[in-house]
């Protein structure tokens, strides 16, 4: 099988295996079947050398490359054929020989700025090749083959997927979209042992088909996943998500806990630093680009599928899934290695759910917002949060006091705290989780580089809770102090940064959805606060922190008597602080009153109370409108743009993962007889 070569005079003679030998033939363009009417049956019995395929023709001119497109179509051709033969090695290296000649194809394509479709259109019936391509696939997927071809069969529908730079122009998909390939994948999901196996693949293959023209009413996939109702699938769908997110988390939190006897600045560098490279392509930047595709494919079944709201808080029993590519925090440079089954993350070791496991990963990835990739990852996360929040039976859920578990949330590093400050919740039910995920968000984002959109998002999630407490009339036994602390934190913040922030963005905007929260708890606390004690507690915070209201009220007096981009929301926002205002105007006079009455200058926090409790009477307040409504999601047209990117980076992802994917199936031959 492999010949000698000298190298030059007096070298030692070095060996180049046969089929190197007629990958270099071929992409020569030279005859290599030699009128051998047996050429490509030998041929398919040598073990493919994947990384070789993409070498000659990376290595090629774009000349050369059309030079030797006869015979890159005759591979091709010969790889599609050969795939009819049952249980033999050949299907599996013509398998993996087709993989590896499409990705290098595609691979090359992108990097000469060459059209990849029309390239391939010049190929002998290649409709035809590719529709009975997706046929073989098909029922090598919904048969009793092996493990391995199973996998490849998903590789070549992935590769053919991810050719193109942008999805909605690579025209192949559409032969993809009109097989009944869905069906399988569904199947695959609702077998264990394949699940565990092609779990992720199956996955991202269903997510990225969703996004192939997804706002077009012929995309079957939109419509499919929609109407999925099949528990069994959607159960492994979400053990699949579940799963990766849970090796992410528990290999973080293993490498977290090591460094927490360090320094407060090594351990600051380590964690952080390391954790988010500035960066795009750093490897620790790369392991949460990842798992993106996961975050997308949850986005996607929660906002089409009502039905997979049933799977968000049931307990996982089984670690269904290897974790997608580059899923590792080992702190090894360099590409990982996939050549063996990776382990994964035992759900079973402690009680959780996708919910649990989301939250977690939220509170670890949100920490990074200062890279453009970071920021992406942290607002799909909220998109998601928002989506879950909007659903009546996904906040039953949260609210059953029945469902109550301890989650990890990690917070990020900060001067005024000290650096192991990760906090394990109590048993408790996921809304108080999900609240103080929210809370410690606001409070750990107030930085020069301030995430307004994200910051609006998180209001939007609190705003739902509450509608849905109100309207529930839920008494929540939560200690809502520390998010009216948190968010008249975050109105003291935007006035201290006001001349930078204010040229930047619209800060009127962020501060009267602030407001009117506060507001919320103002005008129907009364229907959810779990004490009157608390409706107290929440009068107190008004009254103490009231400088910062008086502040926040003359910088909207200030624009809205300019004539600035923002006078229309500066006279919103003051509309807004009414209550807060009058609340302020009655009960400050009641304690200087008090105060001089009682010969004291500094009053405590219970005599404050006491006087607010006494004074509640004479209190008069305005009823704002809306306070209980909130814009439903809709995903076009304000969020077509970030998907779209999203999207992208997913197949960029994807594609740069393919080549060292393929190298868990060099093993084949173990499973098969060479005949």
């Amino acid at each position: 099988m492999t010949t000698r070569k000298r190298s030059g005079s007096g070298s030692k003679r070095q060996f180049k295996e046969k089929v190197v030998q007629i990958y270099e033939c071929l992409f020569k363009g030279e005859d290599v079947s030699h009128h051998n009417a047996l050429f490509w049956d030998e041929f398919f019995l040598l073990k493919p050398k994947v990384a070789n395929i993409e070498n000659e023709v990376q290595k090629m001119t774009v000349d050369q490359l059309q030079n030797a497109k006869q015979n890159i179509n005759l591979l091709f051709s010969h790889c599609v054929e050969i795939l009819d033969q049952q249980n033999n090695i050949r299907v599996a290296y013509g398998m993996l020989t087709l993989c590896s000649l499409l990705h290098a194809i595609f691979k090359k394509a992108l990097d000469n700025q060459i059209d990849a479709i029309e390239f391939l259109s010049g190929f002998d019936n290649l409709v035809i090749k590719i529709q009975k391509l997706l046929i073989i696939c098909q029922s090598y997927l919904e048969g009793d083959s092996t493990d391995a071809i199973k996998g490849l069969c998903l590789k070549v529908v992935l590769v053919l997927i991810t050719g193109i730079e942008t999805i909605n122009q690579n025209t192949l998909i559409e032969y993809i979209m009109i097989s009944p390939l869905f069906d399988c994948l569904v199947k695959l999901l609702s077998d264990v042992p394949t699940r565990q196996r092609h779990g992720y693949d199956v996955v991202l293959i269903i997510t990225l088909l969703v996004n192939y023209r997804k706002y077009d009413a012929t995309n079957p996939y939109v419509v499919k996943l929609s109407i999925l109702d099949d528990e069994l699938a959607l159960n492994g769908y979400g053990q699949v998500i579940t799963s990766s997110l849970s090796e992410f988390c528990h290999q973080y939190n293993s490498e977290h806990t090591e460094n927490q006897n360090a320094s407060w600045f090594s351990s600051l560098t380590n964690i952080v630093g390391n954790m988010f490279i500035s960066e795009e392509g750093g490897f620790r930047m790369q392991q949460v680009r990842a798992n993106n595709a996961l975050l997308l494919a949850f986005y996607e079944a929660i906002h089409l599928n009502r039905n997979f709201i049933t799977t968000l808080a049931q307990t996982q029993t089984d670690a269904s899934s290897p974790p997608s590519p580059n899923n590792t925090l080992s702190n090894i440079q360099g590409i990982p290695n996939l050549s063996a089954v990776p382990a994964t993350f035992d759900v079973t070791t402690q009680p959780s759910n996708l919910l649990v496991t989301f939250f977690q990963y939220c509170s670890i990835v949100m920490q990074d917002t200062k890279t453009e990739a970071g920021t992406n990852t942290v607002k799909l996360c909220f998109l998601i949060l928002g989506c879950i929040t909007e659903d009546q039976y996904a906040n039953s859920l949260m609210h059953d006091v029945s469902l109550a578990f301890k989650v990890r949330l990690h917070r990020l590093p900060m001067r005024h705290r000290k650096l192991s400050s990760d906090r394990t919740t109590s048993s408790q039910p996921l809304v108080c989780t999900l609240l103080d995920l929210l809370v410690e968000f606001i409070l750990s984002h107030m930085m020069k580089k301030f995430p307004m959109e994200i910051y609006i998002l998180c209001t939007g999630v609190l705003q739902r809770i509450l509608c849905y407490q109100k309207k529930c009339r839920i008494r929540l036994n939560y200690t809502w102090k520390e998010l009216w602390t948190a968010l008249i934190s975050l109105l003291r913040f935007i006035l201290q940064n006001e001349n930078y922030l204010g040229k930047k963005m619209n800060i009127f905007d962020l501060s009267i959805k602030v407001v009117n929260i506060l507001n919320f708890f103002i005008t129907y606390g009364d229907n959810f606060l779990p004490t009157p004690g608390s409706y107290d507690e929440l009068y107190y915070e008004v009254i103490r922190m009231h400088q910062v209201f008086d502040n926040i009220y003359s910088m909207g007096l200030r624009y809205s008597m300019g004539d600035g981009d923002f006078k229309e929301d500066a006279l919103k926002l003051n509309n807004a602080l009414f209550n807060v205002r009058a609340i302020i105007k009655h009960f400050n006079p009641k304690i200087e009153q008090w105060l001089v009455s009682a010969n004291l200058s500094t009053p405590s926090e219970e005599q404050i109370l006491d006087i607010v409790k006494k004074n509640y009477d004479s209190l008069t307040l305005k009823l704002q409108d809306f306070l209980d409504h909130y814009e439903r999601y809709t995903e076009k047209p304000h969020y077509t743009p970030f998907f779209t990117n999203m999207v992208k980076n997913i197949l960029c992802d994807t594609r740069s993962n393919m080549s060292c994917s393929l190298l868990n199936f060099t093993n084949i031959a173990s499973e098969y007889p060479i005949l």
